[in-house]
């Protein structure tokens, strides 16, 4: 089949590029010139895990290119796909969809056959009729339907999520406009991946429940860790005592500094934004979005605290920026809280990440950047791990201490064992575990 993707972020790019791989032929568009000139070059905007390959391997193939010529890719399409951004609008915490309707607008314009308009975009509930509505108003002639189907990529693993994913959900209410999709998506078909057929406002309405009910489980787990530190009880059994059970589940329940990206903030918000709009508050999820936010900015204190309650002076060491590893991505990450709470507080912060470093450079001011974790950790007061990269699970405890000023840890997610860290001579805190103190040391 012929698609196009309108926008090159990062659900557009590897949507784009995997839809090649099952065999479509792609083509991506973006308003950015320096974006499409860098794409046709080879070069890839953002940091995934072996997207660079899937593109390279695709454009050689011919299946895959790209484009600002909105216009030429939509008159050779039968499927286009809106992928643009939907940020939360300042104030009210609702989703931005301007881009989402300039969209819809432009490719009315550029119809020329039968055209399925499908959001890929987190979108609210309601969004598809105005799409709908935008395209017909543009165009009163044009032969179209609009369908949703939202995406569900993991930062780090997003190929292996849509290439394998635990299902697929689709917003089509025709015979016509779910054949499409089935087509499309033939390769998962086959592979008797569930495909959930919807109503278009059941579809969008499932991406921001989805991503709603992860947040919580984060948020949940984070205050039972704090529990956990008053009553010397380790989070981690508690994680798995509860997690054996099918009803629940062991994933996202481990503590931490609260969540971040470019899904949960903004999805949880527009979710109340909704909530609150059709008079059906969802206290759960407004109580989700505080705590978070309140969050980050503790795992400050809990840093301070480690260095006897002041870091005036001092110097923190901060190994991982990005909200998660296996991604370059900054948006919504607790570095952006905790290190300014650190440098107000008087501390100076060096740092390092095995990615996100230049997207941290335009985001933080005043930090020292270090070439790896052992640089950043020479001659700190402390050091704080805040992303759990690969590279940080297995450092080399015994040149940490050699280089730190004082052998003080504080791991914010619980990438060590406690016992590990005594046998090292290491103070360390954790989240949702006791204190390790070496003898002759009192918490």
């Amino acid at each position: 089949m012929r698609v196009a993707m309108i926008g090159t972020g990062y659900v557009g790019l590897v949507s784009g590029t995997c839809f090649s791989e099952f065999g479509h032929t792609v083509v991506c568009v973006d308003k950015n010139p320096d974006r499409i000139g860098a794409l046709q070059r080879g070069e890839i905007p953002i940091f995934e895990p072996g997207l660079d390959d899937l593109v390279m391997r695709n454009v050689k193939a011919g299946r895959l290119s790209f484009t600002q010529d909105i216009k030429a890719a939509v008159q050779g399409a039968e499927a286009v796909f809106i992928a643009v951004g939907t940020p939360s609008r300042r104030g009210d915490g609702e989703a931005d969809l301007s881009y989402v309707y300039a969209a819809a607008k432009e490719i009315a314009e550029a119809m020329s056959h039968f055209t399925l308009v499908v959001t890929k975009s987190t979108v609210p509930v309601g969004t598809g009729r105005e799409v709908e509505r935008i395209i017909r108003q543009t165009r009163p002639d044009a032969d179209f339907e609009v369908a949703s189907n939202p995406e569900f990529l993991r930062e780090g693993a997003a190929i292996e999520d849509f290439m394998r994913p635990d299902r697929v959900v689709c917003g089509a209410e025709s015979d016509r406009a779910r054949e499409i999709l089935r087509n499309l998506y033939r390769p998962l078909y086959l592979n008797e991946t569930p495909i959930l057929f919807t109503a278009l406002e059941t579809a969008e309405l499932i991406k921001y429940a989805a991503n709603a009910f992860l947040a919580m489980k984060i948020t949940f787990i984070n205050e039972i860790a704090d529990l956990c530190e008053k009553v010397n009880v380790n989070v981690q059994d508690v994680s798995r005592g509860i997690g054996l059970d099918g009803r629940i589940g062991s994933k996202f329940l481990h503590a931490g500094p609260g969540y971040g990206g470019s899904c949960f903030p903004k999805d949880t918000q527009a979710l109340v934004a909704t909530g609150r709009k059709f008079s059906s508050p969802l206290q759960i999820i407004e109580t989700v979005v505080a705590i978070n936010d309140t969050r980050k900015r503790r795992m400050a204190e809990k840093i301070i605290a480690a260095c006897g309650g002041s870091v005036k002076g001092k110097t923190v060491a901060v190994l991982g920026l990005t909200f998660k590893p296996g991604t370059d991505d900054m948006r919504d990450s607790p570095s952006l809280d905790i290190i300014p709470a650190l440098q107000k507080a008087g501390a100076v912060v060096r740092a390092y990440d095995p990615e996100g470093m230049h997207e941290a450079k335009k985001l933080l001011n005043d930090v020292v950047w270090c070439q790896d974790g052992y640089e950043a950790a020479e001659g700190a007061d402390v050091l704080a791990i805040l992303t759990e990269w690969n590279q940080f699970r297995a450092m080399d405890l015994a040149r940490l201490k050699e280089l730190l000023k004082q052998p003080v840890m504080v791991d914010l997610r619980n990438i060590y064992k406690p016992a590990e860290m005594e046998q090292a001579g290491f103070t360390y805190y954790s989240v949702g575990r006791p204190p390790v103190m070496p003898a002759g040391v009192s918490a």
